[in-house]
């Protein structure tokens, strides 16, 4: 998990700045056509670590895990990330995603193989949920920031 740890923390070092420089007015915009904005697509990665935090956690925790799928359209809706000040919403989720780094590191290989299943989807490793959420920020970044 250390490679996986390491990839985590340089993509959040490389994307931090490159968002700080995203004006408050363009964060509103939808990142595509009828598509969430940068602000909501923010919140949304702000819901997928917290979610992952725990699914990590209690992985670690326990031989199995079951976890709820979450609606995130509607914890976009309800968390108004729409009206949260953008350099905020970066902060957090820059400081999250570097906390996690740190917990995705602590993840011991005995636990890499705990099965994790999420809603009523197929049951997953430990250690793919944690490659899949660095997967996950990459590719909703990408629609932040563009690709380089």
């Amino acid at each position: 998990m250390k490679e996986t740890s390491e990839r985590l923390t340089r993509i959040v070092n490389e994307a931090e700045p490159r968002l700080h420089r995203i004006s408050g007015s363009l964060s509103v915009v939808p990142a595509s056509p009828g598509g969430w904005s940068r602000k909501q697509i923010m919140g949304h990665l702000i819901d997928s670590a917290s979610n992952n935090h725990q699914r990590f956690v209690r992985a670690m925790l326990q031989p199995s895990l079951e976890f709820p799928k979450y609606d995130q359209d509607g914890n976009v809706r309800a968390q108004a990330v729409q009206e949260a000040d953008w350099e905020l919403l970066v902060s957090l989720w820059a400081a999250y995603n570097r906390f996690l780094a740190h917990v995705i590191a602590q993840i011991p290989e005995s636990k890499l193989r705990t099965p994790c299943r999420i809603g009523d989807g197929e049951a997953v490793t430990l250690d793919f949920l944690a490659r899949d959420y660095v997967s996950h920020l990459v590719h909703h970044l990408e629609q932040i920031v563009g690709k380089d």
